[in-house]
């Protein structure tokens, strides 16, 4: 059992980052969004935003990032999205 992240990010305007648009878009058409277990946004203009936090945790610097959380406890962080599409959202499931 594992639990996936998406951390999408909100810039200093107030504007979704055009990366971050992009992917969940991409995420909506191939039906992949139910995959994803929690969406969290990381607004710069909040530094206790839920994603801003999570980021800091784990030392990421760039959005869009997915958090994989595996039952045994460790975490994979994603940050590069066609990499984690095929090695995550698109693998074998594993018996």
């Amino acid at each position: 059992m594992q639990k996936i992240i998406f951390v999408k990010k909100i810039l200093e305007d107030g504007r979704p980052c055009p990366k971050c648009i992009e992917v969940q878009d991409r995420l909506t058409q191939e039906g992949l969004m139910d995959r994803l277990d929690e969406v969290l946004t990381a607004d710069v203009r909040d530094p206790q935003s839920p994603g801003i936090l999570l980021a800091q945790s784990l030392e990421v610097t760039r959005a869009p990032f997915f958090v994989v959380e595996h039952s045994d406890g460790r975490q994979e962080v994603h940050t590069i999205f066609i990499k984690f599409l095929r090695e995550v959202l698109q693998a074998e499931p594993q018996a």
